[in-house]
């Protein structure tokens, strides 16, 4: 089975909110007023808020369009004021910040980005590991690493500790510790069994219905199914999750894509790869052993079964997750080992990780094959979909073998998806305007526009001509203030995985 996790209540630092009932009041939580940054933020910030011209920067806008060549870009406070050729003249009191031979991006919307860790006790060189499987809260390392890779925005899409994802985005909103903005997911809806100890265990349709409310009471934006959910609790979940105006998503197992389409369900995480209605011996309301294997294997990309369903979702608007980097670890031709995401783990995550890496890429050949098989079909249906006008979502969901980083494995889920026949600013547009969208959050943050907030990565070089210049992150904007990437990825430098 593939190991898959995925996690607002604003308890303890600010008070719980009402439940979301329309688009503003969720537009309020996720993207309330930039406050000033307090001691614990300064020392990241290394451009202070104000009238501030980006000059000479080339720009993927995030809409998909054509990159713009020598733009400046004016800043007043927290938002875009306006976009210009760079050879015309400054507004008069602007700061310059010469980006001569860098790119600029909008922030990143992150949508399947955890605030958690995976652990296996005790694991050993063959994979091995001794139950029960812990996922240790990553507070402290998560939300710095996300900025620092131009990750302004999350969506936590599955919590372990609710109160504590809620109490990290009001510090975070409060100017208190560095981070992006969060929609927090409340905590995993998941059936009678589950991989992870930490999980609760829905009774029936009613505790569905409870969880949902008591969360969305607390102040949780979003919902996530889990695995082995029945289609009754699904159903309780969802209706409960749109009657006070929210959203609900699902990485399911025991219920089918066509299944969770009919119940109404709004976005299904990992794109492809864990639908199980063509898995052998499938039963209704039961998690298969292959966890959707089968069926993706089986499915050809360009055939009337993959356009069937394709067409239903795109035709019932929901929304489909892509999370290559959580697959990739799979595929020995993709594979690669990242200096920058091992430095910033413990040394025991390393060690899990380097140990999980190893057993995947000694599998039999066989093995080996079928997976590259599901992978190939997997990309190729994602793009199919956003290509016929499906809203593909991005995100790395950073547990998996537990090599996946927050941030770092953000700009690698871009690059696998131009690897898988994206174009980049098609790759960037699902990263950022997409999740915008999804959320309602398109006329605030996704694109870089006149009027939009400040929410920029910047990185050195041309990613369009060499993609690897997507990972030399150079400046993060957030609300009009320029963050340091390097002192925030120093601020965490071997300690994910710890806290």
């Amino acid at each position: 089975m593939r190991l898959k996790i995925f996690g607002l209540a604003l308890g303890g630092v600010l008070a719980a909110v009402p439940s979301v009932a329309t688009a503003n009041t969720f537009e309020q939580i996720v993207l309330p007023p930039p406050a000033t940054p307090g001691n614990v933020v300064k020392p990241f910030v290394i451009v202070e808020p104000g009238r501030i011209a980006l000059t000479h920067v080339k720009i993927i806008d995030g809409t998909g369009a054509p990159p713009q060549a020598d733009r400046t870009v004016i800043l007043d406070g927290a938002k875009i004021s306006a976009i210009q050729t760079g050879d015309a003249p400054l507004p008069p009191g602007v700061s310059v910040v010469d980006l001569t031979g860098s790119t600029l991006l909008p922030g990143l919307v992150g949508m399947h980005d955890h605030l958690f860790h995976i652990a296996r006790p005790n694991i050993d060189a063959s994979g091995h590991s001794d139950p029960p499987i812990i996922v240790p809260q990553m507070t402290f390392s998560a939300p710095r690493l996300y900025l620092a890779n131009g990750v302004t925005t999350i969506r936590t899409t599955g919590s372990v500790e609710p109160y504590t994802d809620l109490n990290i985005k009001a510090a975070v909103d409060a100017g208190e510790e560095p981070g992006p903005h969060m929609d927090v997911t409340g905590p995993y809806l998941e059936g009678p069994t589950s991989i992870f100890i930490q999980m609760h265990h829905l009774k029936d349709a009613e505790d569905a219905r409870r969880t949902v409310a008591f969360w969305a009471d607390q102040g949780a934006t979003s919902f996530k199914a889990y695995m082995n959910i029945t289609r009754a609790e699904l159903k309780s979940a969802i209706e409960e999750a749109h009657r006070r105006g929210l959203k609900l998503t699902g990485h399911l197992c025991s219920v089918t894509y066509p299944e969770a389409v009919g119940l109404g369900i709004d976005d299904l995480e990992h794109g492809f790869f864990v639908n199980t209605m063509n898995d052998p011996g499938k039963t209704p309301d039961v998690c298969t052993a292959g966890d959707g294997s089968a069926t993706l294997t089986a499915m050809d990309p360009n055939g009337a079964e993959a356009t069937g369903l394709i067409r239903l979702l795109v035709d019932r608007h929901v929304a489909l997750t892509s999370t290559l980097p959580a697959f990739e670890p799979e595929f020995s031709q993709h594979s690669k080992l990242y200096a920058e995401s091992l430095a910033a783990m413990s040394p025991e995550a390393r060690e899990s990780y380097l140990y999980v890496r190893g057993a995947n890429l000694s599998a039999p050949a066989e093995r080996r094959a079928q997976r590259q098989t599901e992978y190939q079909h997997g990309v190729a249906m994602e793009k199919r979909f956003f290509d016929v006008g499906g809203l593909l979502l991005a995100g790395p969901d950073p547990t998996s073998t537990g090599g996946i980083v927050p941030g770092f494995g953000d700009l690698r889920e871009i690059e696998l998806l131009v690897a898988g026949g994206f174009s980049l600013e098609q790759a960037v547009r699902v990263a950022t305007l997409n999740g915008a969208t999804y959320l309602g959050l398109q006329d605030r943050i996704g694109s870089v526009a006149p009027g939009k907030d400040a929410d920029l990565l910047i990185v050195r070089g041309d990613p369009t001509k060499a993609i690897d210049d997507l990972a030399n992150v150079e400046v993060v904007f957030k609300d009009g203030v320029g963050y340091d990437p390097q002192a925030l990825i120093r601020s965490v430098a071997g300690r994910y995985g710890e806290y």
